[in-house]
């Protein structure tokens, strides 16, 4: 028997959203095991295998094709997989796990109310200090196309893989490019999103390999997408 494997996150509110989502439309994920043991299945369907990953494996595993599908964020596949709707294709959008990547500046840069002006304050400021405007993120793909289209190139980007709102107050960085929901810890930091600075809009999404095996799939892959599609 051919095996559809469907990859969750492994742990944390978005596990619990995503089983939920998926209770709604009548599949019901059982997490098995006790401990720190990652497993589970899914209730009447014999022919699917639960693989349970961190939210940043799932695209690869999809990519590679390893797992037929997976919830995961957007923002992550946009990120990790270069070319990623060519092997791999949104199923649906899953309506939470909502979060904006961003790029932040200092709330007193008063004059900096665009991504012009941030362009015009970039170039000023290599002049200035003869290296470029650091942007702390841990996207670096996705900001350098988004300033890439922009025209943006007086800039270099720090990787931040952990409270990327400090780095401009510990004087690593002069600018953030970050995930937000409420935008409360920018505030905090005292950071402003720049109005047009919206990088991605991003939620988890269930997504589908086009490069894993579904030749014998057929007959699961149907009975699974008629109740998701209820």
């Amino acid at each position: 028997m051919s095996i559809l494997k469907l990859g969750l996150p492994s742990k944390g509110r978005l596990q619990e959203l995503t089983i939920d989502w998926f209770a709604q439309r009548g599949v019901k994920i059982e997490r098995t095991g006790s401990g720190r043991e990652y497993a589970g299945r899914v209730v009447g369907f014999d022919d699917i295998e639960l693989v349970l990953l961190s939210a940043g494996e799932i695209p690869k595993e999809l990519a590679a094709g390893r797992i037929h599908l997976g919830v995961t964020g957007q923002d992550l596949v946009h990120e990790k997989i270069p070319g990623w709707s060519e092997i791999i294709e949104e199923v649906t959008p899953m309506g939470f796990g909502h979060a904006d990547l961003i790029l932040a500046v200092p709330d007193i840069w008063l004059d900096v109310e665009s991504i012009d002006d941030f362009d015009a304050v970039a170039a000023a400021f290599r002049a200035k200090h003869g290296f470029r405007l650091r942007i702390a993120t841990k996207y670096h793909n996705l900001v350098r196309e988004f300033l890439r289209g922009h025209g943006i190139a007086d800039y270099q980007l720090v990787d931040s893989q952990g409270a990327t709102e400090g780095t401009v107050k510990n004087l690593t960085a002069e600018a953030v490019a970050d995930i937000t929901s409420s935008g409360d810890t920018l505030v905090a930091n005292h950071l402003k999103i720049l109005p047009d600075g919206l990088i991605l809009k991003s939620q988890a999404t269930l997504f589908k390999s086009c490069s894993a095996d579904w030749s014998e799939l057929a007959a699961v892959r149907s009975r699974l997408f008629e109740k998701l599609d209820q």
